[in-house]
């Protein structure tokens, strides 16, 4: 992990030489990261809306190979390939997302670890980059009157009055967050997502961002400026790929609903009875007259078998 870690603490190192700040080096390697991660997130939702306006083909062969799974697979497959469409191209930037995470976290730990007097001894930095003079022997690293190196969490514990500004940022992420997530979910039409799963899905980003405080408030100051850069970033797809009646976003979006109606049709075909029903009522109907039934024979021997014989005439 040193290898992808030392990496982001130079970059950090060159932003401090450039700005003398803690906060602004790390905002600004999240400006960088954000900037290289772009191209793939345009890809990602490119991908993602194509996969979208296919949603009602992809029902049709869901419902006509729906009890021959491979076939389904090997339908679907051909449809990827007629469209030129790419399912993974959607998972681009959320694969990306975890790796990075380590890696920032692996470097941020490093930059503020600690000896027995505990005191900082930076890792990945070379020893004469003004960053490493500035945090080796200290036990803060303040910027902005927060000490980035100290959890919320810690912060809240150690004097709570200091700490609600710390749990202040984390509940301003979280407000960034949902706002970021309102604008993706506003566009999203999935036939086969349910009012609890939109809602899960919306506020999972919120959930993330209370994990936050546990973490150095150095990694809270480096996901707050992602989520503002991602709000622009959503206005600027919003505006791409939504502008016109023509365009692939709207195109989707129809596409969906289409599947939705689809959807709802086959449902009601599986809930409505397949034939006639055969009524199999055995008791006669209520204020109707009994039908008459045919008088069995008395069994011979019986009580009035004898009156029944017919006798010779003598």
């Amino acid at each position: 992990m040193d290898v992808v870690a030392r990496p982001a603490a130079w970059l950090i190192a060159l932003f401090y030489s450039w700005t003398h700040s803690y906060a602004v080096s790390i905002a600004l390697v999240s400006v960088v990261l954000m900037i290289i991660l772009t191209p793939l997130t345009l890809k990602s939702t490119k991908g993602m809306l194509e996969m979208q306006r296919l949603q009602p083909e992809m029902r049709r062969l869901q419902a006509e190979f729906r009890s021959d799974r491979q076939k389904m697979n090997e339908a679907m497959m051909r449809l990827y390939q007629e469209h030129k469409v790419n399912p993974l191209n959607s998972c681009l930037p959320i694969l990306a997302q975890l790796p990075i995470f380590i890696v920032m976290f692996q470097a941020m730990s490093g930059l503020t670890r600690r000896n027995e007097a505990g005191t900082f001894v930076p890792r990945f930095l070379d020893t004469s980059s003004e960053l490493y003079r500035s945090l080796a022997g200290e036990r803060e690293m303040r910027s902005f009157g927060l000490d980035l190196a100290r959890t919320p969490w810690n912060a809240v514990q150690q004097n709570f009055g200091t700490g609600l500004v710390y749990i202040g940022l984390v509940v301003l992420l979280a407000g960034v967050y949902y706002l970021q997530q309102r604008m993706v979910s506003s566009r999203m039409s999935s036939p086969t997502m349910s009012a609890t799963q939109a809602k899960i899905f919306q506020y999972m980003p919120v959930a993330f961002s209370v994990f936050q405080v546990v973490l150095p408030t150095s990694l809270v100051v480096y996901y707050f400026t992602q989520a503002v850069i991602r709000i622009g970033q959503q206005a600027y797809i919003t505006r791409r790929f939504y502008g016109s009646d023509e365009s692939l976003g709207r195109q989707a979006q129809a596409a969906g609903q289409r599947a939705r109606e689809i959807a709802k049709d086959e449902k009601t075909k599986k809930s409505a009875p397949s034939g006639p029903t055969v009524s199999r009522r055995v008791t006669p109907p209520k204020g109707g007259a009994a039908q008459a039934r045919p008088a069995s024979p008395p069994a011979k021997g019986g009580r009035n078998w004898a009156a029944q014989v017919p006798r010779k005439k003598k």
